[in-house]
């Protein structure tokens, strides 16, 4: 059955000595804002991360990396049509369903694309939106480090890294039923988002992801017959800070989720019910909405 309700969630993470989305145009770069000086984090990395982690739980996904670049479009089409004994000349329909009947990441995240050029291009919205991530606080980079990548011919290349002290990163997110319905986004496909969410964080060993460790996940599910949202929940929670500089763990700031209580409050007819999930790691908060407890670190089975 897909997904009936729309929900809103959010997902707090930390990371000590790392970069948490690198830049490619600015030398890897921890990507910043130039004036807050908040580490910024994109959607994209997010969804790469629940991409390749349901990968490797045996899920087929459509979006594809290969040595680091994306699997083209066309090639994707062919291993749909012959892993899933589709013919080529199949009308567009038929094709569209083996794509959102097998692939996840499509039912979640949605994509454009064209199946051939007399059919032109279709659209699934995805139900699943992630924002960018931001820092609730103002970030210091470490300053960088020369490295040596010795190749297997025995030449060597230079780099540099670029790693910030500390980091505590917010992401908003949304589901929406309507959408849901188009790409037939089910219940369990959510559950494996949500999980996959938490531990593709905890399974990203790269080096310069090491030291990043999930914090939190809030959820808010609405009314069946609620077309809305609260929105964006990052504003319904106040950051106090215990030092006006040099952020170098969460104790040095708390999470007030007392605005969060309230606006669930006043919504509260429209409110189906509240679920959270937070580590034994999360510490520097206070007034935390109680709901229902969510398991996100059980394993993904398939």
């Amino acid at each position: 059955m897909t997904m009936k309700n729309n929900k809103d969630f959010l997902f707090l993470f930390d990371g000590v000595n790392t970069n948490c989305n690198g830049d490619p145009d600015q030398e890897n770069q921890p990507r910043m804002d130039a004036i807050t000086r908040t580490m910024l984090v994109s959607d994209v990395r997010r969804k790469r991360d629940v991409r390749d982690f349901l990968f490797h739980k045996g899920y087929d996904i459509f979006v594809r990396m290969l040595n680091d670049k994306k699997v083209k479009m066309d090639a994707m089409f062919d291993y749909v049509l012959k892993t899933y004994d589709v013919d080529k000349k199949a009308p567009e329909e038929e094709k569209a369903n083996a794509i959102l009947n097998h692939m996840i990441d499509i039912r979640l995240f949605g994509s454009t694309m064209a199946f051939d050029k007399k059919e032109g291009v279709r659209s699934f919205t995805g139900p699943v939106q992630i924002s960018w991530g931001y820092s609730l606080h103002p970030v210091d980079l470490i300053q960088s480090s020369s490295i040596v990548t010795i190749m297997n011919d025995g030449n060597s290349t230079f780099g540099k890294m670029y790693k910030a002290h500390y980091a505590m990163v917010a992401h908003s997110g949304t589901v929406n039923k309507f959408a849901a319905e188009k790409t037939r986004l089910t219940e369990a496909d959510y559950e494996l988002f949500r999980k996959a969410l938490v531990q593709s964080m905890m399974n990203n060993l790269t080096h310069s992801k090491q030291g990043q460790q999930p914090l939190l996940y809030l959820e808010v599910t609405y009314a069946d017959d609620f077309d809305g949202y609260l929105g964006d929940l990052r504003r319904f929670v106040n950051v106090k800070y215990k030092k006006e500089e040099n952020f170098r763990s969460q104790e040095d700031l708390v999470l007030d989720f007392s605005p969060l209580n309230q606006a669930a409050q006043d919504m509260k007819k429209y409110i189906k019910k509240i679920a959270v999930w937070k580590s034994p790691l999360f510490r520097s908060y206070e007034n935390l909405p109680e709901g229902e407890d969510l398991d996100l670190i059980s394993p993904i089975t398939k």
